[in-house]
Formats: C-alpha cells, structure tokens, sequence
C-alpha cells in the first residue's frame, strides 16, 4: 500500500511520518496542493491525502481513475469544493473527517463573540493613540443576550453548550433537527423567527447550494438592531457586501469572521508584500467593529493530528478491506 499526501503545511508532516512509522506504510509527502499540474505525483500510488479549498474537479477524478487511485481522503470536514458525482463517476472513494475536533472551533466562535461585546478592537485602537477613556464603548454581558445558533451538528452543539454555561439564553434552527434539542425545546419555530429572537446569530452550518447567502439584505432586515453575527463555519453563507452595509447602517453591531466569501487567494498566504486587491475584504479589515481572522478556528494541536490521522486512517481502512466508516454519501 503506498498512499500520497498533497498539501501537507510543516505542522501536520510529523503527525503524517508518526502514523507512517507506527503503520509501517510507505507514505509520499509534498506540499503541493493537487491540481491537474500536480496529480502526475501520484502515480504508482493507492490513495491520495488532501487538504485544499480549491476544487477537486471531473478533471482530477478522470486522472485519478487512470493512475488506478481508488481513494481521496480529504483531511477536513466540508466537502463542497468536491464534485462527488464526477468521483463516483470514475470509482474514486472519498472519505473526510466528520469531526476532528468541535471544541476547538465552539471555543473560538465564543471567543470572538466576547471581544466583539467587550468592544476589543475598538479599545485597542484608544490604547494605541494613548485614547484611555472607557466611554462610549460601554459593553453588554453574555448572560443577558439570546444566541440564535444555525446549524447544530457536533460543533454547533458544542457552542450550544459554552453559551449556556455562561448563561446565555440559546436557541437553535436546523434543516434537521436533533431529536433530544427538540424535546427540550431550545429550536425556534422557524430561521425567521431565530432571526427575531437572537441578540447573536452564530453560523455552524455546512456551505450547500441551498444556503447559500443565507445571511443577506433582506435577513439582515428581519433581525435585532445592532445583532452580532459570528462565522466559523463557510464564508458562503454570507452576502458580504450586503454585510457591509448592514454593519454600516447599524443593522448589525458588529461580526466576526473566521471566514470569508472570497477567501481563497488570501488565507494562509503571506501577502505582507503585496496590495490585497480585494476591496470588500479591505473594507472589512478597515472596520472597528469587524474581527477578521484567516480560517483558523480549527487550528490546534489537537484538531491537526486528528485531521491527519483520521485521514490516514480511512485511507488505510478502505484499501485494506474495501470499506470505510468515513465514506462522504
């Protein structure tokens, strides 16, 4: 068995050479992301390992399906940029990693939640002008405000959790709802009826064709003066121009954003010497009551040996014995 893994960042290649060791399997290791460029690598190989938001396409199955890959285990939990039809096209199995680690994406979103109602950006910016005064940038307490949580698989539940430990009243929608959060009561009848209640509306939802631009201008319109929105979960659900101008009206207080609508050519990329020719994002970075942060809500110790061993593992498991556990349907 000799498996290939594309996209491999410095802090998961140990995490891949340990499970090479302890499995006894040849693994191949680059930093390419897999592209038609790129998938040449992969010849001789059983399987490939990959993490990328660009897209894994007709094309690259079509190869793959040549080379006589039989497996794609992608190192993450979204699978929107795969063309699941075209794999199954060619017999080309993907896998993914339904849960690496939802703590640390639910601690992160609350995280930034609390320095968007402590006002932390705005009051770095006074300490940087020797600005020392508290007003006008007086706060609200968690504890008083409803949380509307879209979305609850294993990380929104997680969120679910934290808040309610600060005791925030929460509330939930979800396409489908979680038999025991029914029964307690914590959905709300509809997403309008979320977005009327919610004081915060925090994202854990996959990016689907369906919802997409699911927060836009006339949502924004159906919610709380001043809500809090918070995404760490797909840039996609959001209309980012329409955000804009709701935070500049007022609609909406403030938001943070772990991730972007157009993120692609920004996160994870040094750009420290370059313009970002991106005016919606530059705009974004200009607000004081935005927090932008490059898609790393999932980014700990934890999460990337997880993503990396799950991975592995699938692949393993399905060429072994012709079945996996992880299998994207």
């Amino acid at each position: 068995m000799k498996l290939i893994a594309f996209g491999m960042r410095k802090d998961e290649v140990g995490f891949a050479e340990k499970w090479a060791q302890k499995n006894q399997i040849d693994v191949e290791i680059t930093e390419d992301l897999l592209t038609i460029d790129t998938i040449s690598q992969a010849k001789g190989f059983d399987g490939i390992i990959a993490l990328q938001t660009i897209p894994y396409d007709e094309v690259l199955f079509s190869e793959m399906q040549k080379m006589g890959i039989r497996i794609l285990s992608v190192r993450n939990v979204g699978v929107d940029n795969i063309d699941l039809v075209a794999a199954k096209k060619h017999n080309i199995m993907v896998t993914n990693v339904p849960a690496y680690s939802p703590n640390a994406i639910a601690e992160f979103s609350v995280t930034q939640l609390m320095q968007l109602l402590r006002k932390t950006p705005e009051f770095n910016l006074k300490l940087k002008a020797n600005d020392y005064r508290w007003a006008p940038n007086i706060s609200r307490e968690l504890r008083s405000l409803t949380v509307g949580v879209i979305g609850t698989g294993r990380i929104g539940r997680v969120a679910m959790d934290i808040y309610k430990g600060f005791g925030a009243k929460v509330i939930a929608y979800d396409l489908h709802p979680k038999p025991e959060l029914k029964e307690a009561g914590l959905y709300a009848d509809s997403l309008d009826d979320l977005f009327e209640q919610a004081d915060v509306i925090t994202l854990h939802a996959p990016a689907t064709k369906e919802n997409e631009h699911m927060l836009n201008r006339d949502t924004f319109a159906k919610m709380k003066q001043n809500v809090l929105i918070v995404n760490t979960a797909r840039g996609t659900l959001i209309n980012t121009e329409d955000l804009i101008d709701a935070l500049k009206s007022g609609q909406v207080g403030g938001a943070a954003l772990d991730t972007y609508e157009f993120e692609n050519p920004i996160f994870n990329h040094d750009l420290s010497h370059v313009d970002i020719e991106d005016p919606l994002f530059n705009e974004l970075l200009g607000m004081t009551n935005v927090i932008l942060t490059p898609h790393i809500a999932f980014y700990t110790e934890t999460a990337v040996k997880n993503m990396v061993e799950i991975a592995f593992n699938s692949a393993q498991q399905f060429l072994t014995t012709g079945a996996v556990e992880t299998e994207v349907k």
